[in-house]
């Protein structure tokens, strides 16, 4: 079994997931409303993502824009945690996707991990990015 998060933005889901394929890196799958099958009664709009997958390794991250008609409402109580092996992947990764976001707390040593930080990126995803150092 796989735990796969999946994410809903209000529009902007190709946007954030091309963002996340620059600086995560791998394989990035996205349909729009606009590729569903006709009598499945989806909306056609192609600026809409009807189902994105990024693959990286063995991780999956799956999203979709909120389908129109529907209220959004912005994630909450969750954060996507990105554990890495070099303090040079967390700074690289922290500062990739934490650019043009808010950094709730600043990527630093802390009593359980050589780096830790933690924001919202600027599509209003939450995101911890940890490397535990040698313990």
């Amino acid at each position: 079994m796989k735990i796969i998060p999946y994410l809903t933005f209000d529009g902007r889901c190709k946007e954030a997931f091309e963002l996340y394929k620059d600086v995560l890196g791998g394989e990035l799958f996205c349909m729009s409303f606009a590729d569903a099958p006709e009598d499945v009664g989806m909306p056609k709009d192609k600026n809409l993502i009807m189902h994105a997958c990024l693959t990286v390794g063995d991780f999956s991250l799956m999203a979709s824009d909120c389908p129109p008609g529907q209220p959004f409402s912005k994630p909450q109580g969750v954060s996507v945690s990105l554990n890495v092996d070099s303090a040079q992947d967390a700074e690289r990764l922290f500062n990739g996707l934490s650019a043009g976001g808010n950094v709730q707390m600043p990527l630093a040593k802390t009593f359980w991990a050589e780096r830790f930080g933690m924001f919202e990126d600027r599509f209003g995803i939450a995101w911890m990015v940890n490397y535990e150092g040698k313990q």
